[in-house]
């Protein structure tokens, strides 16, 4: 349990006061019933260790999805001062630009309630998945390079899905910066034959339909209704991304000593940003975040292809549209107001989602009156949701908002919890059929592993950072 003192600010917000070397104080959003739990996992430890990081603005924040992670708490997240800030691996994390995208269909529940087995059976057998798991899409050293560049857009050129898709993607899948001149060898082996591939843990692919609507006008705008099917993909830039990670994280230790960062934690290496090695890290980081782009780009398409196989439709039969994409886990450089003055910070989201407001430039022209669009996973029993950013995120939390249930459990430990039982027919038995590639993934990523997202919804939506559009519900899931 940790000691560490959190007083009370509002029924869905806590803060560490600023004592000692602290820049600034902690805040985590939470409810009261989840602080308790939160404050079990040490994570409110992290919180603070990011507030004595240099040039550090307003806050060091979590999210009520908050759990352990490596430096940053997973749920973290923290805007920096460009000219006296840092950037950090460990505010960033390995999977660089782990994200989701969900697709919205003209079909309905009735449509594919008896082919929910073939469909889940279909997308297995397209998607690569697990440890380690290779696609069937070869690309040259030269193909990555523009995939590092190009990201999303580098998959349309490749016919992976159109134009259309771009527009409701963050960065428009395409992040600018990338320099593929600071990746490594071992990061280009990792990369190149894991292209097109689901990875392992909690990345997946979802059948869902859409169980309840809280907001029929902006569900109206973002093409939802009652009783549709969407599909919910959750990856990232797999080993490519990791090795990224790893690399900078060596070179970032020596860093902090050159520049005498003084670290409460040494996974809290950080560099200057405006420094060589910061302004090294960010070109290197965006190439992992154009990869994890490109990534889930050939993934849908190849979701596309199995839904039509698995239904006997044509292309043309059905609609299969992009609502929007989210990225996690990316530091980017953007415009906020502070103090009545607009300025640009390096803001760090680890685990947490953008949620930009109303008339953000970001936000795609067809959804900035009403907000970006936020997509918030559960695990594969329960539900998701969607929501949308509202101006309190603006004002609060640079935009960010919870990005999925979050762990409450390690693996390990739910391995243990799970011994003796069938993960899959207990689904099974809720309607719900799942393929993973291996059993212990399945058992790794079982309902109770997770916090209710239901609860970590509410609790952004209660502090005001994110407004509830509408509740999706599971049929079929493929893991890693």
């Amino acid at each position: 349990m940790s000691d560490i003192k959190i007083k009370k600010v509002h029924d869905f917000l806590w803060e560490i006061p600023k004592e000692d070397k602290m820049n600034v104080p902690g805040r985590i959003y939470a409810s009261e019933k989840m602080i308790n739990e939160i404050r079990r996992d040490n994570s409110p430890q992290q919180v603070l260790n990011v507030t004595h990081l240099p040039g550090i603005v307003n806050y060091s924040m979590a999210m009520p999805d908050i759990h352990w992670g490596y430096g940053f708490p997973i749920g973290g997240v923290a805007a920096f001062d460009l000219n006296n800030g840092i950037i950090s691996p460990g505010g960033v994390g390995y999977d660089i630009n782990c994200g989701v995208r969900l697709m919205i269909t003209s079909l309905e529940r009735t449509d594919i309630q008896n082919k929910i087995r073939d469909l889940v059976t279909g997308l297995f057998n397209y998607i690569p998945s697990g440890v380690g798991s290779k696609g069937a899409l070869k690309v040259t050293d030269q193909q990555l390079k523009q995939v590092m560049k190009k990201g999303s857009r580098w998959a349309v050129e490749q016919d992976f899905g159109s134009e259309n898709d771009l527009e409701k993607i963050e960065e428009h899948g395409q992040m600018e910066g990338a320099d593929p001149g600071t990746i490594s060898e071992k990061a280009i082996t990792r990369g190149k034959p894991q292209l097109g591939t689901l990875g392992s843990g909690n990345h997946f692919v979802e059948i869902q339909y859409v169980d309840e609507i809280f907001d029929d006008e902006v569900a109206k705008r973002l093409g939802l209704f009652q009783g549709q099917i969407a599909v919910s993909l959750h990856t990232g830039s797999r080993g490519f991304g990791y090795q990224v990670c790893d690399d900078y994280i060596r070179k970032m230790i020596l860093a902090s000593q050159k520049y005498g960062i003084e670290l409460p934690d040494r996974q809290l290496c950080s560099a200057p940003i405006n420094s060589p090695e910061g302004q090294q890290y960010f070109a290197a980081m965006a190439c992992a975040v154009n990869y994890a782009f490109a990534n889930r780009q050939v993934i849908s398409f190849w979701v596309k292809e199995a839904f039509m196989k698995a239904l006997n439709l044509a292309p043309n039969d059905v609609n299969f549209d992009t609502l929007y994409e989210v990225a996690h886990n990316i530091a980017k450089i953007e415009t906020h107001r502070i103090d009545g003055k607009d300025k640009k910070f390096c803001v760090h989201r680890k685990g947490a989602t953008r949620a930009f407001g109303p008339g953000r430039s970001e936000v795609p022209e067809v959804y900035r009156d009403i907000g970006q669009p936020v997509l918030i996973p559960g695990d594969m029993g329960r539900c998701s949701y969607v929501l949308i950013g509202t101006e309190t995120a603006m004002e609060q939390t640079f935009g960010s908002t919870c990005h999925g249930a979050g762990r409450r459990m390690s693996r390990e430990k739910a391995k243990k919890e799970a011994k003796g039982r069938s993960i899959h027919r207990e689904l099974e038995d809720q309607g719900i059929i799942a393929m993973a590639a291996s059993r212990a993934t399945m058992v790794e990523e079982m309902p109770e592993a997770y916090k209710d997202v239901s609860e970590v919804v509410d609790a952004v939506v209660g502090a005001g950072i994110s407004k509830k559009v509408a509740k999706l519900k599971p049929m079929g899931v493929i893991k890693g």
